[in-house]
């Protein structure tokens, strides 16, 4: 469907419906080659699909062959700059209380383990390092000495909000990646700071290698 914008002599729109490319390109004043272009090129990233309809309506031979047409991708897509990620807290908010419910816990004792036990999930489901990790989740993490800043939290808009709640979320949910990755060379730590997240990966201390008093006896 076409839709006028604007009046005499403006653009048609594409409506909700299927487009093609000519309509495509007369939609946004560009060639049909470079409206083409961009069409496939969005439909290769799975942002539109791809559909073949007649759109004379006729069938059998003489009917012509379908045109190609794109319509908007029903995968879900969300962009936000920088990264968040409301969803993952959504549902272990969510998973904790239902949990609670059942069970008779504190609601915040079930939020830690189910955090815990998410971060470790995580770093279960590769063989990557730390970092390349919470990268890949949007914390934005940054060496300063030997320790690791979190320049970004995905969950910021929570956690200014419901800051006990969620950040202690996000502690627990880091010991579970640290521990999934075996990774026993730091410790996530609260450690709030104006533009960063409240957790900071600091240096674990070593294991003592003095011995028990029982040992000399």
């Amino acid at each position: 469907m076409i839709c006028p914008r604007g009046g005499p002599g403006a653009p048609a729109v594409p409506g909700p419906g299927p487009v093609s490319r000519d309509e495509a390109a007369e939609a946004l004043g560009l060639a049909r080659q470079t409206a083409a272009f961009h069409l496939d090129r969005l439909a290769d990233e799975s942002l539109l699909d791809v559909v073949y309809e007649r759109r004379s309506g006729r069938t059998g031979p003489g009917a012509g062959r379908p045109a190609k047409l794109y319509k908007r991708s029903a995968k879900q897509v969300a962009v936000s700059l920088p990264e968040r990620h409301y969803e993952l807290a959504g549902r272990l908010l969510a998973q904790a209380v239902e949990a609670s419910e059942a069970t008779g816990e504190p609601v915040r004792t079930v939020l830690h383990r189910e955090a815990h036990r998410l971060g470790a999930q995580l770093a279960g489901q590769d063989t990557t390092d730390v970092l390349d990790l919470l990268e890949r989740y949007g914390f934005e993490p940054r060496h300063d000495g030997d320790a690791v800043v979190l320049g970004n939290c995905p969950f910021h808009a929570l956690a200014r909000e419901h800051t006990e709640t969620v950040c202690g979320m996000n502690l627990h949910l880091l010991r579970g990646v640290l521990q999934g990755l075996g990774e026993d060379g730091l410790q996530a730590c609260l450690a709030p700071a104006p533009g960063q997240c409240c957790v900071r990966l600091e240096p674990a201390p070593a294991p003592s290698t003095e011995p028990s008093p029982r040992a000399g006896r």
